[in-house]
């Protein structure tokens, strides 16, 4: 059950931090990039309980 809270947790998280990075005034490139980074950073939280 705790996964599953965790797993919202960050989905939740990563959807506020993208949503945040397209509100900032800067260029296309460099939202995407961040972006990017979100995304993975994102998804290796995921898959951390995972690994242990």
């Amino acid at each position: 059950m705790s996964l599953l809270i965790s797993a919202l947790v960050t989905f939740l998280v990563v959807i506020l931090v993208l949503y945040l990075v397209n509100m900032l005034p800067i260029d296309g490139r460099a939202k995407q990039i961040i972006r990017v980074i979100v995304i993975i950073i994102g998804v290796l939280n995921l898959l951390r309980p995972l690994m242990y």
